[in-house]
């Protein structure tokens, strides 16, 4: 028989076979932490109650609503005694003469004596008032009596019934019973209610006037958002400006310094509002305090712009609704309207629109342009704007040099004569050449203008795209004159000088664009020839004196103020072409956008209204040239044009091929070495694209026939 053994206690030591016994060890409990005291606990929480942003606005609330009470009361006082007394009168003659106006001054002061004569009139009525009120009371009772009875006599006749004579008094005695009645029964409601119903009116008057401490104010209000520009807000500005003579003006004039303000007008995206400051204040001082004139109106500095208008000692602010101005500008009508078209003498370029929000057209007709600004700000941008809408008149021929070559003027392929693309001094050298033959075709019309005063030439634009390029090339020619360079023996200098000087008479116009200006690579005669002259964002006020002119930067033009990078395209014009307020002397114009695909459905617009033209490019001049198949090029699709014509065309084309040894005569033994010649046509020499074409023709033939043999 088996016994089972059951243990009734565990065994706690461990077995003899364990190797590696477990070893427990005992941490010590770390020591209890000190208790803290009840007021450091009751400290915390009442810092953690009265610092909470929950506690924050209940606070403000309350000091907000009961300040507007307060201050409400303040001013119904204020204007109940402006009313009774003579104090408005007198605040309007400290700031008339605080303004050195005393004119006004002595307007005012009569105006006060008016005020005290009819006031002591009235005083006078008022100790004869009593014995005319008491007469005027018994002879309206005794009427109204006499009334009532003979209308009681009336009716006691109609009725035949004595009674009705003194009935019509005893239903007035009853009426008035009632309202008696009345009055006291709301009396004693109209005294509890009544307070309340002053203190809601006090706290209405305030509430409108925000009559509380700017830190007291909701935190849209604190921070600007949506604030209204109100006199009150504009005169507040000014006066914390730090100019200390125009805060002792407005410190004398009481509340009446938005006596300096002229109307406040909607004007676009924002409001404007002329400001005549007082003596001893001049227009600089406000203009250079843009920044903090602009902060103390809640608005950032790119959001107020001063100017000059005509009126003395007066400066225009322009302040935008916050935020308007990053908003993006609509499509231009040359996208949006297909059936528009361009008049080069009588129309208008619409290129964006103003601050104001309106509509923005500049006229090109001769007027030389100059754009300039700072890298990728926008500036090929708004020059092709205008070159795509004057392209839509038929009758305007374009010249143009893209020195920076990436192909924004790439559409202007079949609609310029000549187009050179590319940033090479190769190219800064055909552009150069390309201004001096537009000097040659000026110096021709001026000629053929002087014989025939009626001729009338068709508008030629020479536009220079990174013009800057052009001035800092370095390479010389054969005769060692420089193509670049600022002096009289620079060749494009020379060049834009002369179109400049005289280009206008004969409609040859010309128009650069340019970044970063200065003295080198935009010298002075060369920028002051333009009669446009527009800037976007500059670095310097030196810089927008360039761009502008210094007259327009003094009269508040700042293009040095703009944002680069967020104010892309945003130009400040000055020109006679675009219509200015009166009185200044720049506009900032916020121009549209034309991308590169609606800018190629315009282009083709204009290449429809035209009858074709061949596109003269810039080659490689150690390119072999074929003379005959240039020619063929250089005809285009015109059945025929004059040698002389075609001897310039040739020129353009490659000046280093086709030099001063190019003439009629080396013309006529290219054309008749293939069986052609030139001809005759109304007594000028002329050269048949036909014949061209069929010169070429003989010739490839007879080489496949050699090449077959």
């Amino acid at each position: 028989m088996t016994e089972n053994v059951v243990h009734l206690h565990k065994h706690t030591d461990p077995p003899t076979d364990d190797p590696a016994p477990t070893v427990l060890t005992v941490v010590p409990d770390a020591p209890p932490a000190a208790p803290v005291s009840l007021w450091v606990r009751s400290g915390r929480t009442v810092k953690t109650v009265v610092t909470h942003e929950t506690t924050k606005t209940t606070a403000r609330a309350v000091a907000r609503h009961g300040l507007y009470t307060f201050n409400g009361g303040r001013i119904v006082a204020r204007r109940t005694w402006d009313g009774k007394t003579g104090a408005r009168y007198e605040r309007m003659i400290r700031t008339a003469e605080a303004a050195g106006n005393l004119e006004a001054a002595e307007e005012w002061e009569e105006r006060l004596q008016r005020f005290r004569a009819a006031r002591h009139h009235r005083r006078m009525d008022l100790l004869h008032s009593p014995v005319e009120a008491a007469k005027g009371i018994a002879v309206g009772t005794g009427v109204s009596i006499g009334v009532l009875v003979a209308l009681g006599v009336v009716m006691a006749i109609n009725n035949h019934d004595v009674t009705d004579v003194i009935t019509p008094l005893r239903a007035t005695i009853d009426f008035i019973a009632l309202l008696i009645r009345i009055v006291q029964v709301v009396w004693g409601p109209a005294l509890t209610i009544g307070p309340f119903l002053a203190l809601l009116a006090l706290w209405t008057v305030g509430s409108k006037q925000q009559a509380a401490p700017q830190w007291a104010l909701p935190a849209n209000v604190r921070n600007g958002e949506g604030e209204p520009i109100t006199p009150s807000i504009v005169v507040k500005a000014l006066r914390d400006l730090g100019v200390p003579a125009l805060r002792n003006a407005i410190k004398e004039m009481g509340d009446a310094g938005a006596s300096m303000l002229g109307p406040i007008r909607i004007a676009g995206c924002g409001v404007e509002v002329d400001v005549t400051l007082p003596s001893g204040v001049a227009t600089n001082e406000v203009q250079a305090k843009r920044r903090k004139l602009a902060e103390n109106l809640t608005r950032h500095e790119h959001e107020v712009f001063i100017t000059i208008p005509e009126a003395a000692r007066t400066v225009r602010l322009w302040i935008a609704d916050s935020g308007a101005l990053d908003e993006p500008i609509g499509p231009s009508p040359l996208v949006t309207d297909e059936t528009m078209t361009a008049n080069y003498k009588t129309g208008k370029a619409p290129w964006g629109q103003d601050l104001r929000g309106d509509a923005a057209a500049i006229s090109l007709y001769q007027r030389h342009l100059l754009v300039t600004g700072l890298s990728n700000q926008g500036k090929t941008a708004a020059l092709r704007a205008l070159a795509l809408w004057l392209a839509l008149d038929r009758n305007v021929q374009f010249w143009i040099a893209d020195l920076k070559g990436i192909g924004d003027w790439a559409v202007f392929e079949g609609i310029a004569k000549m187009l050179i693309e590319g940033p090479s001094d190769d190219h800064c050298i055909q552009a150069t050449e390309m201004v001096e033959e537009a000097v040659e075709e000026m110096n021709w019309r001026i000629e053929a203008q002087r014989r025939d005063p009626s001729i009338v030439f068709p508008p030629l634009i020479v536009l220079v795209d990174e013009a800057q390029k052009a001035f800092m090339c370095p390479a010389k020619g054969e005769d060692k004159r420089p193509y670049g360079g600022s002096k009289a023996t620079s060749r494009y200098f020379m060049a834009v000088r002369e179109i400049h000087n005289q280009g206008r008479a004969v409609d040859v116009l010309m128009w650069q664009g340019t970044q970063d200006p200065t003295d080198q690579n935009l010298p002075k005669l060369v920028r002051e020839g333009a009669h446009t002259r527009a800037s976007l964002v500059v670095g310097t006020e030196s810089q927008a004196e360039m761009a502008l002119g210094a007259k327009a930067v003094n009269a508040g033009a700042a293009p040095h103020l703009l944002r680069q990078g967020l104010d892309k395209g945003t130009l400040v014009v000055a020109s006679d072409g675009i219509d200015i307020p009166a009185g200044q002397s720049s506009i900032t114009v916020r121009t549209h956008f034309i991308d590169d695909e609606p800018a190629a459905e315009i282009a083709a617009r204009a290449k429809a209204l035209r009858d074709g033209v061949a596109t003269l490019r810039a080659v490689d001049r150690g390119e072999e040239r074929d003379a005959l198949a240039d020619v063929a090029a250089v005809l285009g699709d015109a059945p025929r044009l004059r040698t002389n014509e075609v001897l310039k065309r040739l020129h353009a084309l490659d000046p280093s091929t086709y030099g001063d040894q190019w003439t009629n005569d080396r013309l006529k033994s290219l054309l008749e070495e293939h069986g052609e010649e030139p001809k005759k046509s109304h007594g000028v020499m002329v050269v048949h694209r036909d014949h061209v074409l069929r010169a070429l023709a003989n010739r490839d033939a007879e080489g496949s026939a050699s090449a077959a043999e």
